[in-house]
């Protein structure tokens, strides 16, 4: 074994040498393995263990072990210590996952700090077929079915292509000691019990059937390319980047083979999981939305609109005092006023308006349900709502529009529409030019 992982390293992995390297090390015989593997092929590495302090005096019996190997192998040594089930309890999720969370997050950290290249993980074969079926089991993508990934970004995992039975034999041949998880023998967890009860059987029926998964995963990768090339190529014809986010053209969409699979590929990273509401918004009426934790998608008429999902903002006012000309708006941009002798380029970025017409203190604020103005050129009153239907306005851009008001009648929807009430008059001899920049 120790020639294959150096022929690996050599062949696969040669960025290794001459790296700086973190070596995530629990204990167990696949990470001992692991250690010793990098010792021997003489890469500059340091150990990392997290002690999660869920068995007790095993936990620290663990952290004990991984000081004293990294002792013996002259490297050093950090050790995090967590409190995983308080962890757990505040963020919702599982051990399991509290536990991976608390790990990545502090080798991220611990490379930023110490100015690791890379960080390496003693995943091995056996893990990688046991996450293959834990992802068939809940359901998932193709992603999902590639299992995990042997380099991904800045973790290397160069245990892949060996078995557990590979590094623990090789373990008692060359009389290593480890640390064995007393958890590792409780069907609680649905590792271990895909581990002990299918994973035997299906053995059973193929001895050969780490390699046959191996081979089934590389066939799965090269379809998958495949894909993602497709998809590179329908690209710039479906995806425009907006002001606010991205937009999809839902006719094209319509017309392409597998419109689902194409949407499912394009927005597969903004964390949407309820695919057939996704698929669904070609067809719904405008409004219709769609929310991941972290996005929304939008339909917009001939569109998809897909946008960050914040927190509501507080839509605050912003004033100006009659001694004031300007008011920086986050989001908008400064709104200046000046005194001019007579009128220029009207622009939806800039107006004009007479000086006696202004009721202070001025205010700006995002517009409300209710809100009415008299457009310019245009005799009577709208509604605003009534305005944005007619300018064919998305949601995010009525949530982005702001209102400049004197006195309860509004002056300018911003970047949009002056009100006629506020128009310059041949008598009018001092004139205010507003502008937002």
């Amino acid at each position: 074994m120790e020639k294959a992982f150096k022929h690996l390293v050599k062949t696969e992995f040669p960025f290794l040498c001459g790296s700086k390297l973190l070596l995530a090390v629990s204990g167990g015989v696949d990470s001992v393995v692991l250690a010793h593997l990098c010792h021997e092929s003489k890469l500059d590495f340091s150990i990392a263990h997290c002690n999660f302090n869920l068995r007790g005096d095993e936990s620290d019996a663990d952290e004990s072990f991984v000081v004293d190997l990294a002792d013996s192998l002259d490297v050093e040594v950090y050790i995090q210590s967590f409190d995983t089930q308080k962890y757990a309890e505040s963020n919702g999720v599982s051990i399991q996952m509290a536990a991976r969370d608390l790990r990545y997050e502090w080798f991220e950290e611990l490379s930023g700090s110490v100015h690791f290249d890379y960080t390496l993980t003693a995943h091995h074969a056996n893990d990688n077929l046991e996450t293959f079926l834990i992802n068939l089991i809940r359901g998932t993508g193709p992603e999902g079915l590639i299992g995990i990934k042997r380099e991904n970004n800045e973790v290397i995992r160069p245990l892949l292509n060996f078995s557990r039975e590979e590094i623990e034999a090789y373990a008692r041949k060359k009389h290593f000691k480890w640390r064995e998880d007393s958890s590792n023998a409780s069907d609680k967890y649905m590792r271990n019990k895909i581990r002990h009860q299918i994973v035997p059987v299906m053995q059973e029926i193929n001895p050969q059937l780490l390699d046959g998964f191996a081979k089934t995963q590389d066939h799965l990768r090269e379809s998958l390319d495949l894909v993602e090339d497709y998809i590179s190529l329908l690209y710039p014809k479906i995806v425009e980047k907006d002001t606010y986010g991205y937009s999809l053209d839902v006719e094209f969409l319509k017309k392409v083979p597998n419109p689902k699979q194409i949407l499912y590929q394009l927005l597969k990273s903004f964390g949407f999981t309820e695919w057939n509401d996704v698929y669904a918004l070609l067809t719904a009426q405008t409004g219709k939305v769609v929310y991941s934790d972290s996005h929304r998608l939008i339909k917009d008429r001939r569109k998809l609109l897909l946008t960050e999902r914040k927190e509501k903002p507080l839509n605050k006012d912003y004033s100006l005092a009659e001694d004031e000309n300007f008011v920086m708006i986050p989001n908008l941009g400064t709104f200046h006023i000046s005194e001019v002798e007579k009128m220029g380029r009207v622009s939806k970025s800039c107006i004009y308006v007479p000086k006696r017409k202004l009721e202070y203190p001025l205010v700006i604020r995002k517009w409300k349900k209710g809100d009415f103005f008299y457009p310019f050129g245009m005799n009577g009153k709208k509604k605003l709502s009534d305005f944005f239907k007619d300018e064919k306005f998305s949601l995010p851009e009525k949530e982005n529009t702001w209102l400049l008001f004197s006195g309860k009648d509004l002056v300018w929807i911003i970047n949009h529409r002056a009100d006629n009430r506020f128009a310059v008059e041949k008598s009018d001899s001092e004139i205010l030019k507003i502008c937002i920049t």
